[in-house]
């Protein structure tokens, strides 16, 4: 799979521009759906469908999706329910596989795109050879969020050249692929019906196995939630580790690969601090600003 070649500029206004679905698999997201789904809302190219599926959530999810509808009954916001497995992967291929778009983009119940995400994954599939592309995440509930963008994006720039542009890994919080890939690779994507991988990464392993073409698209933003530091290091752990077993299940050998397991477990307790004392620092102001 090639995926050396840097983002060309969009090819001329008058070529026909590929309709975007967006595809949000939720469980139990009643605190971060609604941010989410307003900021795929407000796109300055607007999205063909944003669909959730919801997986049998027993918060408020499917209630406030709902509500969202009736608040904005010109946006093309669908929900759906995934009642049969309880899973990201089962959530996810019920929502791929409904999406009528061109391409399909994928997103987390946390993530909340900058407002010209669809369009910039529009400019990145005006080239028939990509069949998936991904870009950088900014953590907004973390400080200096512009400094890690920059090295959000250099660190998948690293991976891409470690992986000498063999593989290009997608990033489940904000990546697309052409809805033709999609059909091509779905009966194919490993179930992982243990939960022991990187959802995203198997997807990824599956487009390469057809040679089909991933590009890193850095003008693809979306902001997610850190709210994986919250978890003990022993779920950390075995979230980071989810990087050998996928590569395993693959057959996949490139000691290169495990660059990001390195990167993931060198900063988890310093992010973990400064994420403790944003929280600290954004509570003390709510208060006094309250006062």
């Amino acid at each position: 799979m090639s995926a050396d070649r840097s983002p060309e500029e969009p090819a001329p206004s008058d070529a026909p521009r590929p309709e975007v679905s967006i595809v949000i698999p939720a469980y139990n997201e009643e605190s971060v759906i609604r941010q989410c789904l307003i900021a795929a809302i407000y796109q300055s190219v607007p999205a063909a469908e944003i669909i959730v599926v919801d997986n049998m959530s027993t918060d408020r999810t499917a209630l406030i999706v709902g509500q969202m509808q009736q608040e904005y009954p010109e946006s093309p916001i669908i929900l759906l329910s995934q009642d049969r497995a309880q899973g990201l992967i089962p959530t996810r291929n019920f929502g791929l596989n409904h999406a009528t778009g061109d391409v399909l983009g994928r997103i987390d119940a946390d993530s909340v795109l900058e407002p010209d995400w669809v369009e910039q994954v529009q400019n990145a599939f005006m080239d028939p050879d990509v069949q998936a592309a991904t870009g950088p995440v900014v953590y907004y509930d973390m400080p200096m969020r512009r400094f890690g963008l920059k090295a959000d994006d250099k660190m998948r720039q690293l991976m891409l050249r470690l992986a000498k542009h063999q593989y290009h890994f997608l990033f489940g919080s904000n990546m697309a692929l052409r809805r033709s890939a999609w059909e091509t690779i779905r009966d194919e994507a490993c179930l992982d019906e243990k939960d022991e991988m990187h959802e995203d990464i198997d997807l990824s392993l599956h487009l390469a196995e057809h040679e089909m073409r991933v590009q890193y698209w850095p003008q693809m933003v979306s902001g997610m939630s850190a709210r994986r530091l919250e978890d003990s290091p022993r779920d950390y752990r075995y979230y980071v580790t989810r990087f050998d077993r996928t590569y395993k299940a693959h057959n996949v050998k490139k000691m290169a690969l495990k660059a990001p397991m390195v990167v993931f477990f060198s900063v988890y307790f310093p992010a973990k601090l400064l994420r403790a004392i944003h929280t600290a620092s954004s509570s003390q102001s709510v208060r006094r600003g309250g006062q």
